[in-house]
């Protein structure tokens, strides 16, 4: 074969070469583009800025330098893609809004919390905060690994030392192939302490720690309402999202008139975004209560909601401004970093802090161990400058006398080739007799610097002592002040408001119908005739529910996701509606499973084929068009009913004529999740025939009209949850 590549063709298949490539392609987007590190809590992108603005020598301290010679020197040296991703990066770790600490300190058009961009990279100047000179502190002292750069001639660091908390402190987001992270911010100084309380009891669990840092704290404030216990799971397992809501105040005018001040936002959310969503759903009369919304803002948020009259209840004003606009949003979390051994995997705050802790322990050992090594280098030429002392005219004669006089020092007086060297080295003017008491002076305490760094590295104990001051520094330097103070704060789920008179709907019984190809409509009254109602051609009627007029509505979809739509919303008269999809968010493959009428309180069953769980209908209500994710599905799996919850025992029907009935408290209550085992299918892609909850006491009637059938009679057919189950009657498999 021809050494000459040009014109070499090989024959692969095609499937071969697609599979080798992007798996190639995942890898790098996985490793080096999208998720952090553990341990700094870094990107790469991120990590090479701050190294490279350390190489420029733009410490905190120092004056600021243009953007464009940063960016040109992260491109050039270590990080060969488009200067405009660099130059986003760089814009982000300097907004105040969008970083909890910053690590950029911007001079210059660097953006707004309206969603306005930055000046160009020639306009704007930067420099370290001191949080990235805590990060890098001690990088020249072989605390971590480094790298060759894409190009071969430099080197970069793996991770950096990382003093400061910077993972949960600033948070992160990325998406890569497959997976995708996203990390809240937290406040250092909350983070730190439980950082102290991880080290002095190791046993910790989450819930000791969570003591001490309570939840997120956002750039931009507002308040979380969450419950603790989706905050315990959140953090524990290392998924689940954080609710926020906008700070607001009344603030009162004359004659008895007021106004709603919101002086801070959800995390994320852009102001002018926002005004726009709110104008928007005024218009289409969405918004009945609100009156006016004015944008009063400068440097601080100020945003007027005006009520449309002074009779409205400011509570109630606001509850239907969070329901429909991002004054209230959803945080996600999910801790998908890449820990110390580059791994992908999702942890938990426990194993977050603890792994941030053995990075610190090791940055510790390394650093010391480096000192070590320069305090033994110098003593050992202090050694030599000792004794040639008491002989200098000795050494005076053999420099000036001797052919090889480095040599020759090394003979007479037993020195090693590093003493000679720095004896020769030596100037004149140190030959003084002050200069050799301050020699022994700095003799003696390099001694004991030795055996101070001895000690450490051979006490674990000591280690640890040593990270919980530094820790304490770090807490002190940035957990305290304007920067350290929280800002978002902590509050319980408020008591659900009564909207039915907000929207002045006038309540009357009425039915709501969905077609197979997804239509809804509202008809008014109970009992309808539904082979007199008609639906496009090609079309028939597939769910109906009677409610009424001011009720809300659920949907579940085939995705597992729930979704609420106000009955007042739908389309009436005699025409076909409108499709769901218009009225929420609504994917293309998925499938309405079931409808109910929200809000009376009951538990529900939502199962797929096989698994399930517990949820009370008020946390399945969902006001934004997006939904809420209440079951979590594997690949290939649906959600396949959702029934009431209420009795003693559960019946699964599966459709290999399986039944199992077993008791209703081992299906765990549950605001979202992956549910439990309810029965056990051999057969791959078996489904539900029917999910239902019953009192097995009073027994069970299959269809109406059917005899009731007791206890004793369903007897063969109670379990444990996860059975297989025997094969049902006939008078079941008959008549369902």
């Amino acid at each position: 074969m021809s050494s000459d590549p040009a014109g070499h063709i090989e024959d692969t298949k095609l499937a071969e070469a697609l599979s080798e490539r992007y798996l190639a392609y995942a890898m790098s987007t996985i490793m080096s583009r999208s998720l952090p590190d553990v341990r700094d809590g870094l990107k790469p992108v991120h990590r090479r800025l701050l190294y490279a603005m350390q190489q420029l020598r733009l410490d905190p301290t120092s004056g600021f330098k243009k953007c464009a010679r940063v960016v040109g020197d992260v491109i050039g040296k270590f990080h060969p893609h488009g200067d405009v991703a660099v130059y986003d990066a760089l814009v982000r770790l300097a907004q105040d809004f969008a970083v909890r600490f910053p690590l950029v300190e911007g001079q210059g058009n660097f953006g707004s919390v309206d969603g306005d961009g930055a000046a160009a990279m020639r306009y704007t100047e930067a420099r370290l905060t001191a949080v990235a000179q805590a990060l890098l502190d001690g990088i020249a002292e072989d605390a971590v690994d480094f790298r060759p750069t894409y190009d071969g001639e430099d080197a970069e660091p793996v991770v950096l030392p990382g003093a400061f908390p910077n993972l949960l402190a600033n948070g992160a987001a990325g998406i890569a192939v497959g997976m995708a992270t996203s990390i809240p911010p937290h406040n250092a100084g909350e983070i730190c302490r439980a950082a102290l309380h991880l080290i002095a009891h190791p046993q910790a669990e989450t819930r000791d720690l969570i003591a001490f840092m309570p939840g997120p704290d956002f750039p931009t404030g507002g308040v979380l309402i969450e419950d603790d216990a989706s905050l315990l799971s959140a953090y524990e397992t290392g998924r689940g999202s954080f609710r926020m809501r906008a700070r607001w105040a009344v603030e009162q005018g004359r004659f008895g008139t007021w106004v709603v001040i919101v002086t801070e936002i959800p995390y994320q959310v852009q102001k002018s975004r926002l005004i726009e969503q709110i104008a928007e759903l005024m218009e289409q009369k969405k918004l009945p209560l609100l009156g006016d919304v004015r944008d009063e803002s400068t440097t601080d948020i100020r945003l007027v909601l005006e009520p449309k009259t002074r009779g409205v209840e400011p509570e109630v004003l606001m509850e239907t401004l969070f329901r429909a606009t991002s004054l209230e949003s959803r945080f996600p979390l999910n801790m998908n970093v890449l820990t110390g051994d580059r791994v992908p995997q999702v942890l938990g705050l426990r194993a977050v802090l603890r792994a941030w802790l053995d990075h610190r322990h090791e940055v510790l050992i390394r650093s010391q161990r480096h000192r070590l090594a320069a305090v033994e280098r110098r003593l050992e030429i202090l050694d030599g400058f000792l004794a040639v002392y008491l002989n200098l005219d000795e050494v005076i004669r053999i420099v000036r006398d001797e052919d090889e006089p480095k040599r020759e020092l090394m003979r007479a007086f037993s020195l090693s080739e590093i003493q000679a060297e720095a004896v020769l080295n030596m100037r004149l003017r140190s030959l003084r007799r002050l200069e050799e008491m301050e020699i022994r002076k700095e003799h003696a305490a390099l001694e004991k610097e030795k055996a101070g760094i001895a000690g450490l590295l051979g006490s674990d104990a000591l280690r640890w002592k040593r990270i919980a001051k530094q820790i304490g520094e770090v807490e002190k330097s940035f957990g305290s002040g304007a920067l350290g103070a929280r800002r978002t704060e902590i509050a319980h789920p408020p008591a659900p408001v009564d909207l039915t008179q907000a929207f002045e709907v006038d309540r009357e019984p009425v039915t709501v119908l969905l077609s197979r190809e997804g239509w809804i409509r509202a008809a008014r009254g109970h009992g309808l005739d539904m082979a007199a109602q008609k639906f496009k051609e090609g079309d028939a009627a597939y769910l109906q529910i009677e409610c009424q007029s001011t009720d809300r509505i659920c949907v579940l979809a085939s995705g597992g996701r729930i979704f609420t739509i106000r009955v007042a919303d739908l389309p009436r008269g005699r025409g076909f509606g409108q499709p769901v999809r218009t009225l929420v968010d609504l994917p293309q493959d998925e499938q309405v499973v079931v409808m109910f009428a929200a809000g009376d309180g009951r538990r529900l069953l939502v199962s797929t084929a096989g698994r399930g769980l517990m949820v009370k209908d008020s946390d399945m209500v969902a006001e934004k068009r997006t939904g809420k994710q209440v079951l979590t599905l594997r690949d290939g799996e649906r959600a396949a009913a959702c029934v009431p919850g209420e009795g003693s025992h559960v019946l699964m029907l599966g459709d290999n004529r399986r039944l199992l009935i077993f008791p209703a408290d081992q299906v765990p209550e549950m605001v979202k999740g992956l549910g439990v085992a309810l029965q056990k299918y051999k057969e791959a892609g078996t489904g539900v025939r029917e999910a239902r909850v019953f009192d097995l006491a009073t027994g069970l009637v299959w269809q109406e009209g059917t005899k009731t059938r007791s206890a004793a009679d369903l007897a063969d057919w109670v379990g444990k949850r996860g059975d297989v189950g025997k094969t049902a009657p006939l008078w079941m498999t008959r008549r369902s």
